[in-house]
């Protein structure tokens, strides 16, 4: 296992909570068709009033409707978007595309968040406090998306059809994540504290991957550059990876992490110039 990730990274996001205008929406019913909510940023709150911010309209199905038809709100924004706290007090697994493309300011769902939390976004900070649903993060440039429990799918991915997934920013998952993690990454970082499953990494470009559990296979496969850092099992590991030497710590600009490691680097299953670097616990696989 590995003994320590140290992140020395600023994490700043913008002003302090105590320093922003707060916006509280509260659920008012159970949702059974799930919500397309693409406009519950700061972005698109910033400069509004309470009643302006219910006036905003998201989708259900193939309908309109306004905000305020589901949730409460209670509070005006700041004039920015830096400026803005949002607060969603109750579980929003059954709402997608929260914070999709904020550039700033701040978001905490006290609960669980749907699909595509943290879509695009380009700074500023969201905190789940429990679970995420699939796609978390895809293809962000910036900013700090935290989940405090389990992610699904496709974390920091490519979208359907596309090569490139997160090109900037981090993604902080302390429970474990499923598959296709940060498939197509580009830039930025992910770390989970617990479990992945398969196809961590898939067509990785760039970037830093650091998973403080074990993984289930395909660590890596079709890589061509960044770099992974598993600190547990891998149970079935990629034949295009080529072992370089031992290493007792890896260290990428800010970022620390110490422990007894297996470098490898690949996929050479798809370019013999492939740049992938991937550091395996030697503790938890003497086999390879």
């Amino acid at each position: 296992m590995t003994e320590g990730v140290l992140i020395h990274k600023n994490t700043d996001t913008g002003k302090s909570v105590g320093e922003m205008e707060e916006v509280t929406l509260i659920p008012k019913k159970e949702i059974d068709i799930k919500l397309e909510a693409d406009v519950i940023t700061p972005d698109s709150f910033a400069g509004k009033t309470s009643e302006e911010i219910g006036a905003l309209s998201i989708w259900q199905g193939p309908k309109t409707y306004p905000l305020s038809d589901f949730f409460e709100v209670i509070g005006n924004a700041g004039s920015s978007a830096s400026e803005t706290l949002i607060r969603i007090k109750g579980d929003a697994m059954r709402i997608k595309r929260i914070g999709e493309g904020m550039s700033a300011g701040k978001i905490e769902i006290e609960g669980s968040a749907g699909m595509h939390v943290g879509t695009g976004m380009k700074g500023g900070e969201i905190v789940v406090y429990g679970d995420a649903d699939s796609w978390a993060g895809m293809e962000i440039l910036g900013g700090l998306l935290h989940i405090k429990g389990n992610a699904g799918d496709h974390v920091g991915c490519a979208y359907r059809g596309k090569w490139h997934g997160m090109k900037g920013g981090c993604i902080v998952i302390e429970g474990s994540a499923r598959h296709q993690l940060g498939g197509g990454m580009d830039g930025g970082e992910i770390l989970v504290e617990g479990n992945v499953e398969g196809f961590c990494g898939i067509r990785q470009n760039g970037g830093l991957i650091v998973v403080k559990g074990g993984a289930l296979r395909t660590v890596g496969v079709e890589m061509a550059g960044g770099t992974i850092v598993i600190g547990g099992k891998i149970q079935r590991f990629s034949p295009g990876f080529e072992f370089v030497s031992m290493e007792n710590r890896v260290t990428l600009g800010e970022t620390e992490i110490i422990g007894e490691f297996k470098k490898f680097t690949g996929d050479y299953a798809i370019s013999k110039r492939a740049k992938g670097a991937l550091y395996v616990s030697a503790d938890a696989n003497p086999e390879l």
